[in-house]
């Protein structure tokens, strides 16, 4: 391909890992001057890393985190490629050199590369799909963000839905373990004897299987589905299995595997048997311009479904490509597979057991640690190894497995720590071409050169390769690399403490100097304060909160600077309706309330009505012109459920009704939330008043949590959850009376108002800060701010205004216009 012209046109038919990193190796090697880059991707966005999906499902992550994201839209648009997102290639003719969309636009090209990747695997079972071959309602694959929203949006619609995954592999009990985190009830179904049978022996899955019923999942193994049972309205009931037992589920997960998605090879005549068939340079069969590359390529009779090996072909059909080496050949991967599997680490390398008599063969396993650690070894070369619980002799063993370095005598010290050298020591002598983070092919020896030139801390090194940013199980021999790499410890990283990473200074250091320079809107921070003057998108968001914060009213509301849901003061949702809460303060409502958000409900055809886990009314499905219509018709307060700000005060019903109260938490709860309505917080916060230790309103697991332990006293407890984290609160004080909680809460807050990070809860900040430094600064006051704080949050009480007047003076023309559909998409036929 080196006399390619320059004006060729190169085209990409799959936006996924394998094509867009495809297209980012050809660029790297000047394929930009040499191209004229399109790309077709049948999801309506960028480029991402499907290995997060598990991070979302658990809430670790959130669908737009900028470690999941790795080509946003703004790439394609920066580096000249053009990309049809949202629509579908479905028919490719060779000889007349076009791509037809499902859109019907047609492409050409003087180049193709087809990365279409693999579709998730569906056995054949009854009640699987509806008629039109749709899968049923509550039925989903795992396999990209539709998959992993749908289900977010099943869990989270009531309290107490079960999920049934059908497949114990990876992908299933990485499905698994996101449910679970997020409350429901999980049965792990799996044919083979044991989890993860691809990777571990028997042993190693018993071992396995523990953890897992550790974390409350059921595990069935050797149990192979048969049907998915579904009621008369079509929603999911539960499984059935071979011998004629069943299992009751609301949703079902399959995870039975991947195969090559092929469709579109095959329909155009390329040779295809299990994938695309491809030589050694990616070429397709029989083609001299048609290349395959990814999971749907198959090689030497092999098609791979883990990244490195994805990374390392993507490397090779650039160099052939771009003529930076027309000779470059992939001769297949020798496949290591480190991540983490529901909170576990697994690094599984070649064969999981002896196969001849004369194998070496070591073990170790010890079920209560959570620990499996087996070899094999052949003719002195070490042919297979698996780790779990405890991988810190990875490195070593892949050293090993690619017959880098001699095997020691002693085949145990290949697992434990017996004489061996430091951990320095060892990190100095990986060779530099050790794979190190497999989720996005970064090697020791791109870790090494990213230091030398000049990245000296962890969070630099990560964000220029991406180490670290997938399953995260490297990010401890990342450390230790950049470490050595640099000459010893780490740097410390001065930017970690910086509000937003376009203005160096800390928090506090901001809100002195915006204070000092009387800075009220976003674009004069950025004027003023930001490196080079430069605005920087992630940053608009945090510094207009904290404007809030420091101005009140006073500050100066620049829309642009604002997420929608601060706006238009409604909670987006998924197909860009909004919901509306009103405020009930305390979860206290009254008849007229109810029958005028029944009221409004009917009007507006609100499609789902449903009580919040704060005690208050939720309206889902509001149009966005609809919003001040709806407001005033209500009649009520904003009840905040969309920001980041205060957001409810939960109650029990305290002394007036209940015959264990000890307190009244019915109106503390009241006057907090009348004190403290609508603050801007750094993070959603989140209150709650028990009037007795059996904390029947969840105090305990509450940002600010109140709880009547008699005699007038109340427990103050800060920095508790239970979301997608779980931490019981700590117990900042015992007081006297309601009105030094209402104190002490103001204090709090303010305090944390002005010193937490951007979108840190109080269940980090509060053991970052820590408890006895809280206690000296907010109850002992020994450092003589509680006077400040007392008057600061005093000025942003007399600055509360319910957000929803605005429904009779929008801020502009454009705050209330309709906003369906959210993105002009390509009009596609229904599939």
């Amino acid at each position: 391909m080196a006399n390619t012209p320059s004006s060729s046109k190169l085209l990409v038919v799959g936006n996924g890992m394998a094509g867009a990193r495809t297209v980012e190796e050809i660029l790297n090697r000047g394929g930009g001057e040499r191209f004229e880059i399109t790309m077709i991707g049948d999801e309506p966005y960028g480029n991402y890393n499907r290995i997060m999906l598990s991070h979302v499902l658990s809430g670790e992550a959130a669908a737009d985190d900028e470690d999941l994201i790795l080509n946003p839209m703004g790439w394609y648009t920066a580096n000249g490629v053009k990309l049809h997102a949202g629509d579908r290639a479905v028919v490719l003719d060779r000889f007349a050199k076009t791509v037809t969309c499902e859109s019907g636009r047609v492409v050409d090209y003087d180049v193709l590369i087809i990365a279409t990747g693999s579709n998730t695997f569906f056995p054949n079972m009854d009640g699987l799909r509806e008629h039109d071959g749709r899968l049923a309602r509550g039925v989903f694959g795992f396999r990209n963000i539709a998959d992993t929203n749908g289900m977010l949006q099943m869990a989270q619609a009531r309290d107490d839905v079960s999920a049934v995954v059908i497949g114990g592999g990876l992908l299933g009990l990485e499905a698994a373990y996101g449910l679970r985190t997020q409350g429901l009830t999980v049965n792990v179904v799996h044919s083979p004897g044991h989890l993860m049978n691809q990777q571990l022996d028997e042993r190693g899955g018993s071992v396995l299987r523990a953890e897992i019923e550790k974390l409350g999942v059921g595990v069935h193994t050797s149990m192979r589905t048969t049907a998915v049972l579904r009621d008369e309205a079509g929603l999911v009931t539960g499984v059935s299995f071979v011998d004629g037992s069943t299992l009751d589920a609301d949703m079902v997960v399959v995870t039975a595997g991947i195969r090559p998605n092929t469709e579109l090879a095959r329909a155009a005549g390329l040779v295809v048997e299990r994938g695309v068939v491809v030589d050694d340079q990616m070429r397709c069969e029989d083609e001299g311009s048609v290349y395959a590359v990814g999971e749907c390529a198959q090689h030497r009779g092999e098609t791979y479904g883990l990244v490195a090996p994805v990374w390392e072909q993507s490397v090779i059909l650039a160099e052939v490509l771009t003529g930076s080496n027309p000779e470059a050949a992939y001769v297949g991967s020798r496949t290591t597979t480190k991540l983490k599997v529901a909170g576990v680490d697994v690094a599984a390398m070649g064969v999981k057991g002896p196969e001849t008599a004369d194998d070496e063969f070591v073990q170790y396993y010890e079920p209560r640690s959570g620990t499996y650690k087996s070899l094999v070894v052949r003719d002195g070369k070490l042919i297979g190894a698996t780790l779990m619980g405890d991988i810190s002799k990875a490195g070593f063993l892949t050293q090993a497995f690619d017959g880098k370095v001699p095997l020691p005598e002693e085949r145990i010290s290949m697992l434990f720590d017996v004489g061996s050298p430091s951990a320095a020591t060892s990190v100095a002598d990986l060779p530099d071409d050790l794979q190190v983070c497999n989720c996005n092919g970064v090697s020791k020896g791109d870790l090494v050169a990213c230091v030398h030139s000049g990245a000296k801390t962890l969070t630099d090194v990560c964000a220029q390769t991406r180490a670290g940013k997938g399953c995260g199980s490297c990010k401890g021999l990342v450390a230790d690399i950049v470490a050595c790499a640099a000459g010893g410890e780490l740097e410390a990283d001065p930017s970690a403490d910086w509000y937003v990473p376009c203005i160096p200074m800390t928090k506090p250091e901001l809100i002195a100097t915006i204070r000092e320079r009387d800075l009220r809107a976003v674009s004069q921070v950025f004027a003023e304060l930001a490196t080079d003057a430069k605005e920087d998108a992630s940053a608009k968001m945090p510094l207009a909160s904290l404007l809030r914060t420091i101005w009140g009213p006073d500050w100066v509301d620049e829309r642009g600077a604002l997420f929608i849901n601060d706006r238009v003061h409604a909670n987006i949702q998924r197909d860009g309706t909004f919901s509306v809460v009103p405020q009930m303060k305390g979860g206290v409502t009254t008849p007229e309330q109810l029958r005028t958000i029944a009221d409004v409900a009917d009007k507006y055809g609100v499609p789902l009505v449903k009580v919040t886990g704060g005690q208050r009314i939720d309206l889902l499905g509001i149009k966005k012109e609809d919003l001040p219509k709806v407001w005033g018709d209500l009649d009520m307060p904003s009840g905040f459920a969309y920001g980041k700000s205060m957001r409810t005060v939960k109650t029990c019903v305290g002394t007036d009704f209940c015959r264990y109260g000890l307190g009244d938490s019915t109106s503390l709860g009241i006057a907090l939330e009348e004190r403290f309505q609508g603050l801007e917080t750094p993070a959603k916060l989140k209150l709650a008043v028990a009037g007795c230790p059996r904390n029947c309103s969840e105090a305990l697991c509450k940002d600010f949590g109140v709880v009547a332990v008699g005699d007038g006293r109340w427990e103050i407890y800060v920095g508790g959850a239970a979301g997608a984290h779980i931490r019981k609160g700590d117990l900042l004080a015992t007081v006297e009376s309601p009105k030094a909680v209402v104190e002490l809460g103001g204090r709090f807050i303010q305090y944390y108002r002005e010193n937490a990070k951007w979108l840190e809860r109080t269940y980090d900040f509060v053991p970052r800060v820590g408890l006895e430094h809280l206690q000296a600064l907010l109850v002992r006051d020994e450092e003589d701010i509680v006077t400040g704080l007392d008057e600061r949050i005093q000025t942003a009480v007399d600055g509360y205004r319910d957000p929803w007047k605005e429904r009779s003076a929008p801020k502009s023309p454009a705050q209330f216009a309709p906003s369906l559909p959210l993105l002009p998409l390509p009009q596609v036929p229904v599939r």
